[in-house]
């Protein structure tokens, strides 16, 4: 594959994803669209690292190609982490189908869903712009930001829900920044 037909279909399957992600957003697309947006986030970048060169024509593609991988930072990473949540309240209580736990968490940890999407957006600018330090910032500000929800011990999941999440979101921005740095390493 020469690298601008690699460049070109870095951006198709970037499209692809974003449009994949999206879908997950809606209650029925979460458990058939995320895995799917999932799977296309690593042909994309599979194929972003087979290729010895990937070249992405101009400024123009450059800026296409971190829109779209920051899109789909932003964007796929709620349904991930909702997907994952899904997971572990299922797996909670699985005999008696008691979820309350980590479901009551959700309660107490209000607005996930908004500092998670600021959450990864930090995330994906921080590594683009090559600064430990930035992501660190914003991991330390969303920590002091939850400790009194954590400490105040008005649910027991709410900790493990809260690592889940960052988890989740974190690894879903670093591999959507991933892809950019693959295709421009410097």
């Amino acid at each position: 594959m020469s690298t601008d037909t690699a460049g070109l279909v870095v951006l198709v399957l970037l499209g692809a994803t974003l449009v994949a992600a999206a879908l997950g957003w809606t209650p029925a697309g979460r458990r058939v669209w995320v895995p799917f947006s999932a799977g296309l986030l690593a042909v994309t970048a599979v194929t972003a690292a087979a290729v010895p060169e990937v070249l992405v024509d101009g400024r123009g593609g450059t800026t296409l190609l971190i829109l779209l991988a920051g899109l789909v930072a932003v964007i796929g990473g709620g349904p991930a982490t909702t997907l994952v949540f899904a997971w572990v309240d299922r797996e909670d209580h699985p005999a008696t189908g008691d979820q309350q736990p980590l479901r009551s968490a959700a309660e107490v940890l209000r607005g996930g869903a908004w500092i998670g999407a600021l959450e990864r957006t930090a995330v994906f600018v921080s590594l683009l712009a090559g600064s430990v330090e930035g992501l660190a910032v914003a991991l330390a500000l969303k920590a002091l930001g939850r400790y009194p929800e954590l400490r105040s011990g008005q649910s027991a999941g709410a900790a493990e829900r809260f690592i889940i999440g960052t988890f989740t979101s974190v690894l879903w921005a670093c591999a959507c920044a991933g892809i950019v740095r693959l295709v421009h390493p410097g």
